[in-house]
């Protein structure tokens, strides 16, 4: 029989003890670092919810307590969540080339483009948010101001609601999407498939294919102008001098172009050749201020190891800022256009042709675009820019010039294009021309082969053809296409059915929608 004695005891209490303290102990490290890190995810929350509440009191001021006055609070409080997520969810798109080539740390690039963001729904969004309210569903068609006010409110919170669920889950969903669909799902259950202007929604259709093509086909032309005439030649300091300066140009020319056109022209009136002229001087004073900094980087770069993609994280950090102030001037109607609609029809009690645009309802947009890109948007910022391909500098400046030459041109239009799309098809048109040229014939001879790996006896043809197979080199995420066309696909459908079930529900509820 084993027997022990007193110490003995003592002993084997403590050991026995010891491993149960130990994981107490770590029990109670891990719920305070959930607790810690639950206590951080609430704080954006918190703020949000912040945001919306000064939403609502500003706008019941502005309004004041006459007829609808509730009705347009709550559109308006829906209109700031919608932006909320704008900023969450889209403009990763923008800063994501800056951030993934390290041109910009988050922090920067975050504060950048809330500014950018801002600026460009207050000062050039107000022609695009006519297409949304009032060009996708034919007012005249509605039964009522009733059935139209119901068809928006539903259409808006919808798409609020959908984005805010695909950002949940990790989704690269379009806002533009996510409110057409919403506007075509409200305004056929309210007044059936005639309400819908179907050769309006063709072209905002045809603009969804063509945005990531052209953008794709800009950011591939830009790379290989770049690449075929600065990165891979023999003299690529001299030949970055004087091209460099001129790429700059086009960006800077793009940009005062854009706002002769469109931000400037509730201040004065200017014809598009005048705009265009504006332009083409400032890419030409622009190439000549440019040219002395370029030329003292070159000097400094032929004396110390630098690369020649360093002259070219300016031009990322103004395109990234160009884009995003394009990306407001176009994406603020996804969030105010209903509302626009929704205040108009109200105040006036009946329906009209066209919704005004209050500088408050521009307030909700610009502000809640960039609260929502603060507190929510640098983790998506990070994904986009090192999930799809991986970015340099001169890689991220096709990718912004291209997007943001894409944005303008159909925001010129009218045209609520998704910015999502240009900027994940300049993306993707980047990282297939890296894919086709490392994968030329001449590319692969020039890479080891299966007799330059040290294998003494012939390899098999299967085992051969594996290797042939390695060789190919892919530089672009195929998953990530995927996934990224099948979250386009379902958005409109899926945003068009929730707007058609809360537009009937708000309907058989029988709101006072207009008292």
């Amino acid at each position: 029989m084993l027997r022990l004695d007193r110490g003995d005891t003592a002993t084997a209490t403590v050991s026995m003890a010891k491993p149960t303290l130990d994981k107490d102990l770590k029990k109670l490290v891990k719920l305070e670092q959930v607790t810690r890190d639950t206590g951080r995810g609430l704080v954006p929350l918190s703020l949000a919810l912040v945001f919306l509440v000064l939403v609502a009191l500003a706008s019941a001021s502005v309004v004041g307590f006459g007829g609808g006055w509730a009705l347009i609070v709550a559109a308006s409080v829906i209109g700031g969540y919608m932006a909320l997520n704008i900023g969450a969810n889209d403009v990763a798109n923008n800063m994501s080339p800056a951030v993934g080539s390290r041109a910009l740390k988050i922090g920067v690039a975050v504060a950048i483009a809330a500014v950018c963001e801002a600026a460009g729904a207050l000062i050039a969004g107000g022609d695009v948010v006519a297409t949304v309210s009032s060009g996708i569903i034919n007012p005249e068609l509605m039964p009522g101001p009733e059935a139209f006010t119901t068809a928006m409110l539903a259409a808006l919170f919808a798409a609020a609601l959908w984005i805010n669920l695909a950002t949940w889950i990790g989704a690269p969903v379009s806002t533009t999407h996510s409110v057409v669909g919403g506007v075509l799902g409200g305004g056929i259950a309210m007044a059936g498939v005639g309400a819908a202007d179907w050769s309006v929604v063709g072209r905002i259709v045809a603009s969804w294919v063509v945005s990531p093509v052209l953008g794709g086909a800009i950011a591939a032309g830009v790379l290989a102008y770049i690449k075929f005439t600065i990165t891979d030649v023999p003299d690529q300091l001299e030949q970055a001098r004087r091209r460099v300066p001129l790429l700059v140009g086009v960006m800077a020319g793009a940009f005062a172009t854009y706002l002769m056109m469109k931000g400037l022209s509730r201040v004065v009136s200017v014809a598009p050749a005048t705009a265009l002229a504006l332009g083409g001087l400032a890419w030409l004073l622009t190439w000549w201020l440019v040219r002395p900094a370029v030329a003292r980087r070159v000097a400094d770069m032929q004396t110390r190891r630098h690369s020649v993609g360093e002259l070219f994280t300016i031009p990322v950090i103004f395109g990234a800022a160009l884009l995003s102030f394009a990306h407001g001037a176009n994406d603020v109607a996804n969030a105010i256009g209903p509302l626009a609609a929704i205040y108009t029809t109200v105040s006036q009690g009946e329906l009209t042709a066209q919704a005004e645009i209050p500088f408050w309802i521009l307030l909700i947009g610009g502000f809640g675009i960039a609260t929502g890109l603060a507190l929510f948007g640098p983790k998506l910022i990070r994904t986009v820019g090192s999930k799809i391909t991986k970015l340099n500098r001169v890689r991220a400046f096709c990718v912004t010039l291209s997007a943001a030459i894409t944005v303008i041109f159909a925001s010129a239009l009218g045209l609520p294009v998704s910015s999502t799309h240009i900027a994940i098809g300049a993306l993707f048109g980047v990282g297939f021309l890296r894919e086709f040229l490392a994968n030329r014939p001449t590319a692969l001879l020039a890479r080891p082969t299966a007799a330059d790996t040290g294998l003494s006896v012939p390899m098999p043809a299967d085992a051969s053809a594996t290797f042939e197979k390695q060789r190919r080199r892919y530089l672009v995420r195929r998953s990530h296409l995927v996934t990224i066309v099948s979250a386009w696909l379902v958005t409109v459908p899926a945003s068009a059915l929730l707007a058609a079930g809360l537009a009937s529900l708000l309907a058989r509820l029988s709101l006072p929608m207009l008292s």
